[in-house]
């Protein structure tokens, strides 16, 4: 990308708050190729300390606004070459700031298929058009009779005022004043209604609450938006969107209608004319359009922030881990891993065929533990996953093994890819499916990254939404999470590494094949050595690379190697080594972080060099907490009204969150009884992998639905997140913005939702 407009920079300069300078230089480092990691952890210096909400929406409003410079430049040529680009209709399209607004104006221009306009035009009546528009005093039948023609198809004044009319109808439809208003309107009131298919009423039953549904379009939330759109495309629902047909003319009238005269009488029936004709159905393919923008955008905002806290949860650490894959005919899978994750051994076991089998699997089981000194069981969640749980705990292992169940969700989709068939060649996916399951235990991050995101679990409607905007958002928010934990280069796989800023798919296969060959890397000086990686991947990625026990202490730290040389001469000046400084508090006290200022290096740098020696290589996530389900219910009979349960938040949704209570069905918390008091938003209150105490409301065992409530519950002791933010101005808000209280796919993020209207 290339910075061809300052008033680009000014544009989103003034929607974030922020000064002119910051947004240059965010977006000079963007076309240098810098992403967004590395630019909010080591440029905050020329960015001003932008974080990475921010400078994403640097990033996209660019891209936005260079989407709409080259719809611009295509607009003016096709009018160029047509002959019909004027001074003022140049000046109305470089002064357009909006997509929308910019279509507006080249719609009356725009090359068309033969309407009863253009027909009309054909024949010769523009004139009696134009005469009739500007409603002046006339002989009505006079001025049309003079356009009657046989041998054009004008063989009445009937006919004759007909075509005019047709004519005047597309301008009305055209015209950019009316088109604002319509659009406003619709959105505004228009009213969303749904209904089901008569000959479909039986089949689509999973869409009964939406039979004979409707709500105003600017309040419908996402999830219901996409639902009935759901039901539309399988052919169960028909979905319209509508306002007011009286109120819509009345706009209509007083921007067209100038008098009561027969000529303002002919324009009133045109006006009447286009809006049922041509603009109703404009507008409301505009507005479904705008109203699925919305949903995306919400729907996404969700599976974002869901897949971040289920990427950021506690890791269990390096710990000999045992994981079982349970089953109950095809028996349980078992693998032991080492402290790395590397597969030790695989067996099956039948604990849950007979009585003998369960014997013998509880020998195997011992054995195991006891050959491979396993400090932690992780079990599968999905069938037979409770009652291999109770048979673990039941054989009488150390009370220091930690038994863990883990959300087993992809688990299988890895099991098949192409990345768990080369790590594991000879091995079926029953193996790697628990080899999946166990290291998910180990660190949720490593693991999850070889899976594709939609099969996580913990989105909604993913398969409905823009595609290629959920895509971006997902390796969004895996890259941040990624650099954000930082990568052990020695132990990492080839997808892990692929998300560390500045390398990619090619540059993390070099360096696992550098690593294969030649041994673990000794300093983050060694990975200039791999092929392809030149120094601008280097300064990209070395920062978010970890070398524990390397030859620099720094190497397993946050700390950049370009700044290496200011923290040995910190410890030079204070005479002790860096990492003297590292383990002693007190010397680090005692350095003036002023003496290092210097042109390119400021205080903001400064102060995390000595927040990271502080803590160097820390894990920012959360520690581990062990969990249990409650003992004598594991099946969804099983479930009463009243009961009190410990759970894991398993999703989150914009009407409320998913909890797993260990009997393979995940109850609803209503966002009515996430708490006691008024709930905006589930996210507000709960997260992912949070462990929470529910009680159960009721249990419909027909459709497999379990309702709970949070209100007289104790959520477990991880609180939620809160949500990053940028920090802006307050912004000017229209009466129409309080209205549609739109949903931002960032928080505080008042420019982005003015792209999004764009």
């Amino acid at each position: 990308m290339e910075i061809q407009n300052e008033s680009y920079i000014r544009i989103i300069a003034r929607g974030l708050a922020v000064k002119p300078s910051q947004v240059r230089a965010t977006a000079r480092l963007l076309d240098e190729g810098a992403s967004v990691p590395f630019i909010a952890r080591y440029r905050k210096e020329a960015t001003g300390s932008l974080d990475e909400v921010a400078i994403a929406v640097v990033r996209d409003g660019l891209e936005k606004l260079r989407e709409l410079d080259k719809r611009r430049e295509a607009v003016m040529k096709s009018l160029e070459e047509r002959e019909l680009l004027t001074d003022d209709l140049k000046a109305m399209i470089e002064g357009a700031e909006s997509m929308t607004v910019l279509e507006d104006i080249y719609l009356p221009f725009r090359p068309k298929r033969r309407t009863r306009a253009t027909i009309a035009k054909e024949k010769g009546l523009e004139p009696l058009a134009l005469r009739i528009f500007e409603q002046a005093e006339m002989d009505l039948e006079a001025e049309a009779a003079a356009f009657i023609d046989a041998e054009k198809g004008v063989a009445s004044v009937d006919e004759a005022l007909a075509g005019a009319r047709d004519i005047i109808a597309e301008w009305v439809s055209e015209d950019q004043r009316a088109r604002e208003r319509m659009r406003g309107l619709f959105w505004a009131k228009g009213i969303m209604r749904s209904k089901v298919i008569k000959e479909k009423e039986d089949e689509g039953i999973k869409y009964k609450d939406y039979y004979e549904w409707e709500e105003p379009v600017s309040k419908a939330p996402s999830h219901r938006v996409l639902a009935i759109r759901r039901g539309e495309s399988e052919g169960f629902l028909s979905f319209r969107i509508t306002p007011s047909e009286d109120e819509a003319l009345t706009i209509l009238e007083e921007l067209f209608v100038k008098g009561s005269g027969p000529a303002s009488e002919q324009v009133k029936s045109a006006v009447r004319d286009s809006f049922k004709r041509l603009l109703s159905s404009s507008m409301e393919a505009e507005t479904r359009l705008e109203v699925k923008k919305k949903a995306d955008e919400e729907a996404i905002r969700v599976f974002v922030e869901n897949l971040r806290q289920l990427l950021l949860a506690p890791p269990l650490a390096k710990k000999n881990l045992l994981a079982i894959d349970p089953g109950f005919r095809t028996g349980c899978k078992v693998v032991c891993l080492d402290r790395q994750g590397k597969l030790l051994h695989n067996d099956t076991i039948y604990p849950h065929f007979s009585d003998k089998g369960s014997s013998e699997a509880a020998e195997r089981i011992r054995d195991l533990c006891s050959r491979f000194g396993i400090e932690a069981i992780a079990i599968g969640n999905g069938t037979a996953g409770r009652e291999t749980e109770s048979f673990i705990r039941g054989i009488g292992l150390s009370g220091e093994i930690n038994v863990v169940m883990v959300n087993e969700s992809g688990a299988s989709i890895y099991s098949a890819s192409e990345a768990a068939r080369e790590e594991f060649p000879d091995h079926d996916v029953t193996v790697r499916g628990s080899v999946s399951i166990g290291r998910r235990l180990m660190d949720p991050l490593a693991e999850l990254v070889k899976i594709d995101a939609k099969s996580i679990g913990v989105g909604q409607y993913q398969h409905d939404v823009d595609q290629a905007a959920l895509k971006r958002s997902l390796d969004d928010v895996v890259i941040s999470c990624v650099n954000r934990v930082g990568v052990e280069v020695n132990t990492a796989s080839r997808q892990l590494l692929t998300y560390v800023s500045g390398l990619g798919p090619q540059l993390a296969k070099g360096i696992t094949d550098y690593r294969n060959e030649h041994g673990p890397f000794r300093s983050r000086k060694e990975l200039s050595k791999v092929s392809r990686l030149g120094p601008k991947a280097f300064e990209q990625a070395a920062g978010f690379l970890r070398i524990r026990d390397g030859e620099n202490p720094l190497d397993a730290s946050a700390v950049h190697p370009e700044s290496y040389h200011i923290v040995d001469a910190m410890a030079r000046d204070m005479g002790f080594s860096v990492t003297d400084l590292m383990k002693d508090e007190g010397l680090r006290k005692k350095v003036e972080l002023s003496h290092y200022v210097t042109d390119s290096v400021g205080m903001p740098t400064l102060i995390d060099i000595m927040d990271e020696l502080a803590k160097p290589g820390r894990d920012p996530r959360e520690r581990f907490e062990s969990f249990r389900f409650a003992e004598g219910v594991e099946k969804i009979d099983d479930v009463k009204p009243g009961m009190k349960l410990p759970g894991i938040v398993t999703n989150i949704t914009a009407f409320g969150c998913f909890v797993d209570i260990g009997v393979h069905q995940d109850g609803l918390v209503h966002i009515s009884e996430l708490s006691g008091r008024f709930v905006r938003s589930p996210g507000d209150v709960v997260k992912v992998y949070q462990k929470v105490t529910v009680t159960v409301l009721s249990v419909d065992l027909q459709r497999k639905r379990i309702s709970l409530s949070m209100k007289n519950g104790q959520s477990g002791t991880a609180a939620p997140r809160k949500k990053q933010e940028v920090k802006v101005a307050p912004k000017a808000v229209t009466k129409r913005e309080k209205k549609e209280e739109t949903p931002r796919r960032f928080s505080n993020n008042p420019f982005y939702e003015a792209l999004r209207k764009k």
